[in-house]
C-alpha cells in the first residue's frame, strides 16, 4: 500500500482540528462526534496543545495525518513534526488571512524544502474574502523567500465545519473528496522501492509515555522495514552509538494505535522498548549507518521557581504536597515535554523554564488536576549574553481591534517598549503590527481585554533574541494585602472595592499576607477584610443601605501569572488559586524592605 505523510499547520483557531476531524469522519476512520482534541484541557479551551497522529485510507492509499498546535508556546511540537512528513496543508482563515503563527509554521516548512498545499478555510464567514486571503498568502510566501516551485502553490477552498472542499470557488461539492484527491495528486509518496530494500533507519520526532510500556517514541521510517523484537542500534546526531531491542511496534489507524509485527519504509510508527530514546536520535539495523541530521528545538523564553506550598492553608486540598512528589511529576513530564527545562540543583525549589506563560500554565493546570499543591514565583524572561551584549527574547504582536481602541493599545504597548511596525486599516477595524521584548507582554493580555472591551484579538510569536530594551514599568496597580486571618465579610469588602479590584467573594477564608485585590493608586495597602459592621441599639437614617458588591476578578493560573508582583507567590491547589506575599507577616515585609532584600 502506498503511503502519504502530511501535517496540518495553521495559526490558532483557523480550523486545523475541525478539518482533520472531518477528513477522519468522511473516510470512516472515526465515528461521528469523535475529535482529535481528546485531552480534557484541549476540549475546555478549544485549542490543540499536543501534536497527534492519525491515519486514513483513501483509494488504496494510507494517509498519515499529524495535527499540530497553533499556539506559539507549543511551536517546538510543530518543528519536530515537519521533519517527519512530506508535505503540509497550510490552513488559513478566509476572513483573518495570515497571522503570526501562520508565518512561523510556514517559514519552518519552507526552510525544510516542503511544498505546501494552501487550504483557505471558513469561506462561508460573512466577511470572508478568499481572493484577498490568497493574495496575502502569496505575498507571505515571497516575503519568506519561497522558491519559484514553492510559491506556485495549489489552493483548496474549504468549510471545515461542514466537511466541504472545492478546487475552485464556483465548484459544486458536498464533501472533502477534492481535498483528498489533491493530497494524492500533490504529495509525493513516502518511499520508493529503493528505500524498502535498504537496511532499517528511522528517526524519532516525538515522545509518548505509557504506564505499562514506559517511554515510547513516535518515529518516521526512512529506510527498510522495522520488526517487533528486533535488535537495533541507537545513534545520536553526534554519532555516539548504543544498542537496544524493540519490544513492540504500533501503527496508526484512525485515531487508534494498532499493534503490528512489522512496518514498511515511509510509515509513521510508535515504538516501545527503548527507555532512553530521545528526539532526533536515529534507530538503525547496522552500527555503521550514518545518523540523521539533528532536530533543532527552540529555546525556552521564561523561567520561574516551583516550591512546596507553605501557606497557612497548605495541605488542605492537595494529595501530593512534598518536594519529592513535585520532583517526580516534573521528571515524568520531562520525558515527553521537550520544550520544558528543569533545574533540580537547588534544595528548596525547582527552576522551571518554558516557552511562554501558556506553556507553563498548562503544566500547572495538569498538576493541580492530578492532585498536586505548590506555589510558584513570578515568571522572568531568560536573557543571554552575546559578544558582551545582553540580549532578551523579542516578540512580534499582531492585533485586530475596532478603530476606536487603537490609540490606547499603541500607548500602553509603547510604555512597554513596543514599536509600531505596520498599521492596516480595514474600515471599522485596524490591524496593528508591533515588535518589542517578551517581558513587556507579560501581564498585558488582561489589560488588553479591558482596553478593547473584549473585542480585540491579540496574537504573538517569538522572533528571536535582540539587545536588552532597558527598564519597563509594567505594573500600574499595587496589592491589597490582608493583615488578618478569618472569613471575609461583605460589609468590609464593600468599602474596599472603592480602592481597587477585589479577587475574593464574601465568606472566603483568608490568611495574613494573602493578596485579596489590587489598588488602583499603585501602592501596597494592608487591609482588614474580616471587619464587620458596628451594631448598636440605635437606628439612624442613612446607615442601613443595602450593600452592593461588584463581582470579583476571579484568579485563574494564567491571570495570576500575569498580575503577580515580584515579591509574591501564586499558590495553586486542586480547588483554589490564591495570590500571597512571599513574606506573610506585615512586620516581616517592612523589615525586608528596610534591609533591601
Amino acid at each position: 500500500m502506498e503511503i502519504r505523510n502530511i501535517a496540518i499547520i495553521a495559526h490558532v483557531d483557523h480550523g486545523k482540528t475541525t478539518l482533520t476531524d472531518a477528513l477522519l469522519r468522511q473516510t470512516g476512520a472515526v465515528a461521528e462526534g469523535v475529535s482529535m482534541d481528546s485531552n480534557t484541557l484541549e476540549q475546555e479551551r478549544g485549542i490543540t496543545i499536543y501534536s497527534k497522529n492519525a491515519a486514513v485510507e483513501y483509494k488504496g492509499t494510507k494517509i498519515n495525518i499529524v495535527d499540530t498546535p497553533g499556539h506559539a508556546d507549543f511551536g517546538s511540537e510543530v518543528e519536530r513534526v515537519l521533519r517527519s512528513i512530506d508535505s503540509v496543508l497550510l490552513v488559513v482563515d478566509a476572513q483573518e488571512g495570515p497571522m503570526p503563527q501562520t508565518r512561523f509554521v510556514l517559514k519552518k516548512s519552507l526552510e525544510l524544502g516542503l511544498k505546501p498545499i494552501v487550504v483557505i478555510n471558513k469561506i462561508d464567514k460573512p466577511a470572508a474574502d478568499p481572493a484577498k486571503c490568497e493574495e496575502d498568502v502569496l505575498e507571505l510566501f515571497l516575503e519568506l523567500g519561497a522558491s519559484d516551485e514553492q510559491a506556485d502553490f495549489k489552493v483548496v477552498y474549504a468549510i471545515g465545519r461542514e466537511g466541504i472542499a472545492k478546487r475552485a470557488l464556483d465548484d459544486e461539492s458536498k464533501d472533502l473528496t477534492p481535498l483528498l484527491d489533491a493530497i494524492l495528486e500533490l504529495v509525493p509518496p513516502a518511499s520508493t522501492p529503493e528505500h524498502a530494500e535498504k537496511p532499517l533507519r528511522l528517526q524519532s520526532f516525538n515522545l509518548a509515555y505509557d504506564n505499562f510500556l514506559g517511554r515510547m517514541a513516535v518515529a518516521r521510517i526512512y529506510d527498510g522495514v522495522v520488526h517487533a523484537g528486533e535488535n537495533i542500534f541507537i545513534k545520536t546526531p553526534e554519532g555516539e552509538s548504543r544498542s537496544g531491542k524493540l519490544t513492540k511496534i504500533f501503527t496508526f489507524r484512525g485515531l487508534d494505535r494498532v499493534e503490528a509485527q512489522a512496518a514498511p519504509a515511509g510509515d509513521i510508527v510508535l515504538i516501545a522498548g527503548l527507555p532512553d530514546i530521545d528526539i532526533g536520535e536515529t534507530v538503525c539495523a547496522e552500527e555503521s549507518a550514518e545518523p540523521m541530521a539533528a532536530i533543532a528545538i527552540d529555546e525556552p523564553t521564561i523561567t520561574l521557581s516551583f516550591l512546596v506550598n507553605n501557606s497557612p492553608f497548605a495541605g488542605r486540598e492537595g494529595k501530593f504536597v512534598t518536594t519529592r512528589q513535585i520532583r517526580e511529576y516534573l521528571e515524568r513530564d520531562l520525558e515527553v515535554n521537550v520544550g520544558l527545562r528543569v533545574d533540580f540543583s537547588q534544595a528548596d525549589r525547582f527552576v522551571v523554564s518554558g516557552r511562554g506563560e501558556l506553556h507553563v500554565s498548562i503544566l500547572l493546570e495538569n498538576m493541580r488536576r492530578a492532585g498536586y499543591e505548590l506555589q510558584v514565583s513570578q515568571p522572568q524572561v531568560i536573557t543571554h549574553e552575546e559578544n558582551g551584549v545582553k540580549t532578551e527574547p523579542f516578540e512580534e504582536v499582531i492585533i485586530d481591534t475596532p478603530t476606536e481602541f487603537q490609540g490606547a493599545i499603541i500607548e500602553r504597548l509603547g510604555m512597554r517598549s513596543y514599536a509600531l511596525t505596520d498599521l492596516r486599516d480595514h474600515g471599522a477595524t485596524v490591524r496593528l503590527s508591533l515588535e518589542g521584548p517578551t517581558r513587556g507582554l507579560l501581564g498585558y493580555r488582561t489589560q488588553f481585554v479591558i482596553d478593547t472591551k473584549g473585542e480585540g484579538i491579540l496574537s504573538s510569536r517569538v522572533i528571536g533574541f535582540k539587545p536588552y530594551a532597558g527598564e519597563i514599568k509594567k505594573r500600574q496597580v499595587g496589592s491589597m494585602v490582608s493583615m488578618v486571618a478569618g472569613k471575609a465579610l461583605g460589609f468590609s469588602l464593600a468599602n474596599l472595592q472603592e480602592r481597587g479590584v477585589l479577587y475574593i467573594d464574601p465568606a472566603t477564608e483568608v490568611y495574613e499576607g494573602q493578596v485579596i485585590g489590587n489598588t488602583s493608586k499603585g501602592e501596597e495597602m494592608s487591609v482588614n477584610p474580616t471587619k464587620g459592621k458596628q451594631l448598636t441599639n440605635m437606628r439612624a437614617s442613612g446607615t442601613d443601605e443595602a450593600i452592593s458588591l461588584v463581582p470579583p476578578f476571579r484568579l485563574t493560573i494564567e491571570r495570576g501569572l500575569e498580575i503577580m508582583a515580584e515579591d509574591e507567590y501564586l499558590e495553586i491547589t486542586p480547588k483554589s488559586v490564591r495570590l500571597r506575599k512571599q513574606v506573610l507577616a506585615g512586620s516581616g515585609r517592612a523589615k525586608a524592605k528596610r534591609s533591601g532584600t
